[in-house]
This record gives structure tokens, sequence and C-alpha cells, in this order.
């Protein structure tokens, strides 16, 4: 089966409302599921038929992916404390959109709602879930989308925030006496960074740190040397999103490394830029940066997933369709141990299945007794050195 034989068996899935799932004993408590994801089928078919022939639509890849993963593990995992019914909702679709089903209230009988969706999609479930008081797992989106008091909601994909937190706290366990220089560009971004680090460097109103801001215009790096101690090691933090402008920075502190040793630390979004991948752009000079996903792909579920897609699409599944299986695996069965204090118990399941999480209530106004939600605070160092990249910390 390929992956347009897969899209075709999707639909009709989604068309019948099909259930997947490991079924415990017949007199167990049944818990409903409702699994979101981006894909397309009003624009992948029309009444014709499949409307892309031979080809493939790269635009559904990712939510396609993530609902495979989810299904091999509903078909795989087991469950002891009751079974599971979950429902696979196309959050692109033009004939059911979220808006309709939560007005048709379609999703009220929900138990948990897992979604890998973004913008107006994210924003319509989170305040659904606040509502109906249904716990929302966000498994891709690194954003807050400015939801506030809202106690259900779960962010697995770190926010920009949090990863400005876990570089800080890095820095101040092991550079505090280090030059620190924050390298960034003009731009609403890059603002956002620089206070990121400056809130939690003056939370007493005084420097713990003295982080030095570099402003480069004109991609004129000249002024950074001046900011850097020839004699002793640097921490460069690449304090933007953008990836030619990250590309430059690296560039710069490659090439000056002999002179002013340093060590660059960028933003989580780096893990996707070429610059980083490629062997042969920074040789021999690593690129640190922060992520909440780390599976070396070793393990016995991981090659079980690829033995799957190597068998019955002959291809290779992509890190979504890993995300896919581990929010299922994880978080579906830790409501048949939990159904009746479930956001109590994010930290309390007794398996790890690709990576260790640690969930926090975020308060934005220190003042408020309600979370406004729930963010996973662990997050993985990772070092890119020459193409090959592993775990650093």
């Amino acid at each position: 089966m390929n992956k347009k034989a897969l899209f075709l068996y999707l639909i009709i899935i989604l068309a019948a409302g099909k259930s997947f799932g490991q079924s415990a004993p017949a007199n167990y408590k049944t818990y409903k599921v409702g699994i979101f994801a981006p894909l397309y089928l009003d624009s992948v078919f029309d009444e014709n038929g499949y409307r892309y022939g031979k080809n493939f639509p790269k635009f559904t890849v990712q939510g396609l992916d993530f609902v495979q993963g989810a299904q091999i593990a509903l078909d795989s995992m087991p469950l002891f404390n009751g079974n599971i019914h979950a429902t696979f909702f196309d959050s692109k679709s033009g004939e059911k959109p979220v808006a309709m089903l939560i007005d048709d209230k379609a999703l009220d009988s929900l138990d948990l709602i897992i979604g890998a969706v973004k913008d107006q999609e994210y924003l319509q479930l989170a305040n659904f879930a606040q509502k109906k008081n249904i716990p929302f797992i966000s498994a891709i989106y690194p954003n807050d989308g400015g939801i506030t008091a809202n106690p259900f909601l779960v962010i697995v994909n770190s926010t920009l925030k949090a990863h400005c937190e876990a570089i800080y706290s890095y820095l101040l366990q092991n550079h505090g006496n280090e030059r620190i220089v924050l390298v960034r560009r003009p731009g609403a971004q890059e603002d956002k960074v620089a206070s990121y680090f400056k809130n939690i460097n003056e939370q007493d109103g005084k420097a713990l740190l003295n982080i030095q801001t570099v402003n480069i215009t004109d991609d004129n790096f000249d002024i950074l040397k001046s900011k850097l101690d020839s004699l002793h090691q640097n921490v460069i933090i690449g304090g933007s999103l953008n990836e030619d402008f990250a590309q430059k920075l690296a560039l710069e502190c490659s090439s000056i490394t002999k002179k002013y040793s340093n060590t660059l630390i960028g933003m989580p979004n780096w893990d996707g830029f070429n610059f980083v991948s490629k062997k042969n752009t920074l040789k021999d000079y690593p690129v640190y940066y922060t992520t909440p996903y780390f599976n070396g792909k070793w393990d016995v579920q991981s090659k079980m997933i690829q033995a799957i897609y190597k068998k019955n699409y002959k291809s290779v599944p992509s890190d979504m369709a890993y995300r896919g299986y581990e929010s299922v695996f994880l978080f579906a069965r830790l409501l048949t141990r939990y159904p009746d204090d479930y956001m109590s118990h994010l930290n309390d399941y007794p398996y790890k299945v690709f990576n260790e999480y640690i969930f926090k209530p975020v308060f934005i106004n220190t003042k408020n007794t309600v979370p406004d939600y729930f963010e996973n605070k662990r997050l993985y160092f990772m070092k890119s050195l020459n193409g090959t990249v592993s775990k650093a910390w």
C-alpha cells in the first residue's frame, strides 16, 4: 500500500467514523478519544475521486503521518484499565470543520482530545476543552496562542519562552562566570527572545548573569568581536528564528573560534535549518539548540513503526509518525489510569515511549490561582557537528 492507497483508506475511516484501539475486558469502561490532524481530504478528493493521479500532495504528509502513527499505537498498545474508542477528525475539513463539529455537539461525548493542530483549529479546540472540562493535548504547536485560564490545555511542544528558560538555566548552572552575548537582528520575534532573557535574568530586579546584547544590522558582525573575550570561553546565544541570519551568525562564530573560543546556542527551530544538518557548511564547528523531542529510533517501538511503514507503504516514517504514536500511546493510556483526575496526573505515567516529559502549570499572572495551561518543561540540548546530531546535555 502506498501513500495514495492510505489516503483512500483514511477517507473511508473518516466517513464511517471508525474507531481503533485494543480492548480490555468487556466490563471495563470505554473512554472516547478524538484525534485531530490536518489531512485536507476535501482538497485531495473531489466528486471524481483522487485529484492528483500518480502524484502525492506534500501538504498532506505531516497530518497523514501523525494519523498513521496514532493508528499504529491504537492497534498495538496494551490496555489494562479501560477500553479506548478513538475517532479521527480532519481538522482542515471543509464539509465538517472544527467549528461545525463543536456547534453540532459532535465532540461533547469525548473524554480526551489529541490534536496536531495550530492557529484557528487550535484555538477552537482549546476553548471547547476549557468550556467542557475535557483535557486537550496539543501535540505539535509550540505556542499558547494567547490562551489564558485554561487548566485543561496541555502543550507538549514547548513554547519559545520555555526554551529560553531552559537555555538560561543551563547558562546559570554551567557558564555563570563566562562572557555571554545575545546576538540578534531587528525584528518582532527577536524582540520577544530578548525580552524573555531579560525578564528571566532580572526577576528580582537585579541581573544574575552578565548577558550583553548585540544588535546586528546590514549583516555587519564586526561589533560582535568587540564583545568577546579572547582569553576565555565565550557563550553566544543566537537570538533569532530567521534561517539566513542564523547561518551568517554561525559562519561568523565558526570563523573566529580560534581567536575567540565560543559556544553557539541557537533557537529551537534551528534544528530544521539546512546549514545545521548539512555536513560541510560548518566544518568541525558544533551548533547547539534545544528540543522537546529526541528519538534515536533504536528502540523496539521505533523499529516496529519503521517495519510497518516499510511493509505497507514502502517508505520511511517521518517524525510526525512517531509523535502521533507517542501522543496516543502515552496520553490515551493515561486516561484509562486516571479518568477522574487526569490533569493532576500528567507526570504520573509509569512508562516512557520516546521522550521524557515534565509538565508544569504555567501562570502568566503569578497572582492567579488557576493555571493558564500546562506545558512540557523537559527539554534536551542537542549538538549538531558536521551534520550529525547527538544529545549534548
